[in-house]
């Protein structure tokens, strides 16, 4: 497992039009390790034709490209895997499905359910809230001991969640996470998606670096 803690991209609530030219230019600014495509409570056709424009996007630059909630839908349009929560159907039925694939599971904050999800096969377990975040409720809030105790116990990535920037996620990379799951830290930043992958970015490798 690469020691690097990398970018994990998630798209905005509501794709806006002409999403996919700034998806490409925001996967072009530097590094990101997957796609999270997530349209809480779209039609499912919205989020089948979502997938077809925009995977041919991150898969032709090497980027994973996850479908949120939907495993069987994943399975059939060809995705790279899934990312479920707790309550988006049976994690072991989707883990067979998604055979080969990358099967992620949000944890929140629980050591008990990242056990579960680490038994079951996941590829990765989820962690937050770490920060507040306007792009879901908060029910859960997650502290950096948690990511320290799974990077020390277990092989299986995690994956930190939950209002992070480049201005704050300096002890998460420190605690262990494996990626950074970000919205608004790229796609809200003000001088576009590119410039908020280059930032990120930046703040991951300075972290690391121990500034």
């Amino acid at each position: 497992m690469d020691d690097r803690c990398r970018l994990y991209l998630i798209t905005p609530p509501v794709l806006p039009p002409g999403f996919e030219d700034h998806l490409a230019a925001a996967l072009d600014a530097g590094d990101v390790a997957c796609l999270q495509l997530r349209l809480k409570d779209a039609p499912r056709d919205d989020v089948r034709r979502a997938v077809q424009r925009l995977m041919p996007i991150a898969q032709k630059r090497d980027v994973a490209f996850l479908l949120n909630d939907d495993a069987h839908l994943a399975a059939e349009l060809g995705c790279d895997g899934a990312h479920l929560g707790q309550s988006d159907g049976d994690h072991a039925g989707a883990r067979m499905l998604l055979n080969g694939k990358i099967l992620g599971i949000t944890c929140h904050a629980s050591r008990h359910l990242a056990m579960n999800a680490g038994e079951m096969g996941a590829d990765y377990v989820a962690f937050g809230a770490f920060f507040p975040t306007s792009t879901k409720e908060t029910q859960h809030v997650a502290e950096t001991g948690l990511l320290e105790w799974w990077s020390e116990l277990m092989e299986i990535p995690s994956v930190a969640i939950g209002g992070i920037t480049a201005a704050n996620c300096a002890p998460l990379v420190r605690a262990g996470a494996d990626f950074l799951a970000v919205v608004g830290a790229v796609w809200n930043h003000p001088e576009g998606a590119a410039a908020g992958v280059r930032r990120m970015n930046q703040a991951i490798s300075e972290a690391l670096d121990g500034r």
